[in-house]
């Protein structure tokens, strides 16, 4: 595990609020010269701590959407059952997310349609192609509360007051 002193946290928090910023401008918020700062980013990149640089896209503002987090439970609980769902699930292109859970149920899945009757008509998709549903839950966001928020990292860390 990569050790995390204040200032790459500082670095961090940055990017997850704004990933388009120089990196001069990276390097002046965060208190740092160019050349360290940018040294510190790269560390971070190649050990994997930033994955990427993401746009948070407004689908309100592409037309007309509807967001539904569905629950599912497999017929059957192997490993090779898992396995299977989890190849298959990466073919639908509306599941925008997609986490295993450990209690309850087995997934919990995020699912960006243009309408009910499209998410009805993929979830049918997903039971004829025998991903391996046993049963699913639908929950369809009504508006969004807190939809990207940034992480803890103070709190991971265990530095919560000193960053």
């Amino acid at each position: 595990m990569l050790k995390l002193d204040n200032r790459d946290i500082k670095i961090l928090r940055v990017l997850a609020q704004d990933g388009r910023i120089t990196k001069a401008q990276l390097a002046e918020r965060v208190g740092l010269s160019a050349s360290p700062c940018w040294e510190r980013l790269r560390r971070l990149e190649e050990a994997g701590v930033i994955e990427g640089y993401k746009a948070q896209i407004n689908l309100r503002k592409l037309g007309p959407n509807v967001t539904v987090f569905v629950v599912a439970e497999l017929a059957d609980h192997t490993p090779a059952s898992f396995q299977a769902f989890e190849a298959q699930v990466q073919r639908f292109d509306e599941v925008t997310a997609c986490w295993a859970l450990g209690g309850g149920f087995d997934y919990l899945m995020q699912v960006v349609t243009t309408d009910i009757d499209a998410y009805q008509r993929l979830m049918d998709a997903m039971l004829e192609a025998r991903i391996g549903l046993a049963r699913y839950f639908t929950y369809i966001v009504t508006k969004p509360v807190k939809p990207f928020a940034l992480p803890p990292l103070g709190l991971l860390l265990g530095r919560e007051g000193e960053v």
